[in-house]
């Protein structure tokens, strides 16, 4: 067991960035696509989430002491949890089908996807990657885990909102609908 304690973690995420890696291969063109630089802050920022989580002997002061008391129950609510999310997450990705792109775009024949995840929020590949991270820093449970997670979702946040903008502009008044009916990431809450 203190073997998965080590590596399930490991394990879970780096098959979740095989995958989306597999499945990037077959997407449409693109038309258009944010600029670089933005794409570079937010890879910065996302790999700094990563290694707060996955850096166990980086010495980080403050940042590096527990939340709570550690227990089992919380490593395996974490893991479930990210689990969950990295599973609604690729769910997400498959539905998508290839309008996805690791960049905010409007592909060649873009269409608005509305159904199977996305009937419940209108961004759920970052709703599940966000649980995702959610999950891990609970079982890490550790102040850094929280920065991660902040982290994280500032950077989702800034994506989504300029994908919320071209894809009003690409679709309109049927996204402007879609909008009012569904969610941004979590069902009732945002």
């Amino acid at each position: 067991m203190t073997v998965f304690y080590k590596y399930g973690f490991a394990f879970l995420w780096i098959a979740y960035c095989v995958y989306y890696w597999i499945k990037s291969l077959d997407v449409k063109a693109s038309k258009q696509t944010e600029s670089m630089p933005s794409r570079l802050i937010r890879a910065i920022a996302i790999l700094s989430a990563i290694a707060l989580l996955a850096i166990q002997n980086m010495p980080l002061g403050p940042l590096d002491r527990r939340i709570t008391s550690y227990t089992k129950t919380c490593f395996w609510t974490g893991f479930v949890l990210a689990a969950a999310g990295l599973l609604f997450s690729v769910w997400a990705r498959l539905h998508l089908g290839s309008n996805w792109s690791r960049a905010v775009t409007i592909k060649q024949d873009h269409e608005l996807i509305t159904s199977g995840p996305y009937a419940f929020v209108r961004h759920p590949i970052y709703t599940g990657l966000l649980t995702g991270f959610i999950g891990s820093a609970l079982a890490l449970n550790k102040w850094r885990g929280i920065v991660a997670v902040i982290l994280v979702f500032i950077v989702l946040w800034y994506k989504l909102r300029l994908e919320e903008k071209w894809m009003r502009s690409r679709f309109g008044g049927a996204y402007e609908s879609y909008s009012k009916q569904v969610a941004v990431l979590f069902p009732y809450l945002l």
